[in-house]
């Protein structure tokens, strides 16, 4: 039996890519570089706001990255003030958090977001009461891939590893996972595609969050 569920956020809880996508376009915007497609933030997103903002500047042209400290600041201002909006939880999402809850799981969130900003956005959509445990980005050496922020969950919530699920929707999340040598879940709903899943080693790929019911 497993005994903690944890989640990555962007993609895999919450559809938050036009909300990126439209803050990150202002940046550009203002910077005079070109706005970026919604599919193309779907691959600068998972890696963390100074990557996002780093492969966008660069798709639209500065690939000296002459521009990043202004881009990168102005994002950020942004992001404070709009990291919510047109932010919604994916279908089913809540209803499997409920059951999870109800079945004495513990959940977390584990994000390449700026943990301020993780914090802000899962209180708005979710509230205080859900999650047991919220890290978001704070320093590279422990960002995703790296298994840091997984086993110091599992740690403070007094579970091992091998009682884990570590659910996400893209490379970085599935590496986490195994990093951490918990049983991984890719989902289909998010930023990435079933072959990036699979290919980074995903156990397991579902379709739908209620899928995440029968692998406990």
């Amino acid at each position: 039996m497993k005994k903690l569920a944890i989640f990555d956020l962007d993609g895999t809880l919450v559809d938050s890519i036009v909300s990126i996508a439209y803050t990150c376009n202002q940046a550009l915007r203002a910077c005079g570089l070109e706005e970026r497609s919604i599919d193309e933030y779907k691959y600068f997103a998972g890696d963390g706001a100074l990557e996002l903002v780093k492969r966008a500047i660069f798709a639209s042209g500065d690939t000296e990255y002459n521009k990043l400290d202004e881009v990168y600041t102005l994002y950020n201002d942004i992001y404070v003030k709009e990291c919510a909006q047109n932010v919604v939880p994916f279908n089913n999402i809540e209803i499997l958090l409920k059951e999870l809850k109800k079945n004495g799981i513990k959940l977390a969130i584990l994000s390449n977001k700026p943990h301020e900003r993780a914090l802000d956005l899962t209180y708005k959509v979710f509230g205080k009461d859900i999650f047991d445990i919220i890290i978001g980005y704070t320093d590279e050496e422990t960002k995703k891939p790296n298994p840091h922020g997984a086993l110091f969950i599992a740690k403070e919530l007094e579970v091992l590893p091998e009682e884990c699920i570590y659910i996400g929707d893209t490379y970085t999340d599935m590496k986490t996972g195994k990093n951490a040598n918990m049983y991984t879940i890719g989902v289909t709903w998010g930023f990435r595609d079933e072959v990036e899943l699979i290919s980074s080693g995903a156990d397991k790929i579902v379709r739908d969050p209620l899928e995440i019911l029968e692998n406990l």
